[in-house]
């Protein structure tokens, strides 16, 4: 079976899940699995291709939910303008970030982008006149939409217009995703992460491309942040914490890195993995972990990551 059939019947049976399984608590953990998939679709882009340890990951999506947050409290601004909004906005930040610490790599820039995230999250708390502090914002809109002359279609709580919603961010970001790897922005980010000084000696403006790598990977991470804040009708610091951060980069590194669909299978195992081990009650974060331990230890690469990539692990 060749890749194009594979992903039409994934698609396929994404699309029919909720027909099948109706229950509204299991449709609202796989929208949370899709919401972490755009994530680590987006930090794939940055960790991935480029090879950038991006450790503060969370204040881009922090910074999407609250772009949207105080746009449609504020300004009444409907979800699908703020979402171009909240993308466009975490991407400029993206930017704005990787321009002082691009003189840094490896162990360096993991610890500045992690100093970037919990600046973010306590900034968001402490400016409480704006942000609402620890509390944070309350009765943001639901998405809504309008049928000229038909209905105006209200989202609400209910679980599974935002799973196909959430559906559709993960099927267009990873084509987005696809494009760009494919393309020669996306050679050029896999000779920066294979080693930086030779790709700068055959002329490649490594500076650029990894600003545009944060940056992309910024706006994608701002998108789901738009979708999450919407989709909960309420936000606080305490969802944008560390945590977050290492819990996407740990679903890129499972699915392998620069992989498309294992960013995609790492964020659905994460997320679905510690439900079926809820019956195990204390001891599921423990099975988890060792879940984690033995799959790292069997396959170094990831799920779906090339043997390349096993190679550069072994050195």
């Amino acid at each position: 079976m060749n890749r194009k059939r594979v992903v039409a019947t994934a698609v396929l049976v994404a699309l029919l899940l909720p027909v099948i399984d109706r229950n509204a608590y299991h449709v609202d953990v796989l929208v949370t699995a899709g919401i972490y998939a755009i994530l680590a679709l987006g930090l794939n882009v940055i960790v991935g291709y480029a090879g950038l340890l991006h450790l503060g990951y969370a204040a881009f999506f922090a910074i999407g939910a609250y772009t949207y947050a105080l746009l449609n409290l504020h300004g009444g601004w409907p979800f699908w303008c703020g979402l171009p909004a909240s993308a466009l906005v975490a991407g400029v930040v993206g930017l704005v970030l990787g321009m002082p610490v691009m003189r840094v790599r490896g162990d360096y820039l993991a610890i500045v982008t992690l100093g970037f995230g919990e600046i973010v999250r306590i900034g968001v708390t402490n400016l409480a006149q704006w942000t609402g502090g620890p509390n944070g914002l309350l009765g943001i809109d639901h998405p809504t939409v309008v049928v000229p002359g038909v209905a105006t279609y209200n989202f609400g709580v209910g679980s599974v217009p935002y799973y196909y919603l959430v559906l559709g961010g993960v099927v267009f970001t990873a084509e987005a995703c696809r494009r760009l790897g494919a393309c020669r922005i996306g050679r050029a980010w896999t000779a920066i992460r294979e080693d930086d000084t030779a790709a700068q000696c055959m002329g490649i403006d490594t500076v650029r491309l990894k600003l545009l790598a944060l940056g992309c990977g910024a706006s994608i991470a701002g998108t789901a942040g738009c979708i999450f804040a919407a989709k909960q009708g309420t936000i606080t610091p305490d969802s944008f914490d560390f945590i977050l951060s290492v819990m996407v980069l740990a679903m890129v590194v499972l699915g392998g890195l620069g992989s498309i669909p294992g960013a995609i299978l790492g964020a659905v195992m994460l997320s679905l993995l510690p439900e079926m081990l809820r019956g195990a009650a204390m001891h599921r974060m423990l099975l988890f972990g060792l879940v984690m331990i033995v799959m790292m230890r069997l396959r170094p690469q990831g799920l779906l990551g090339s043997v390349q990539i096993r190679r550069e692990l072994a050195h």
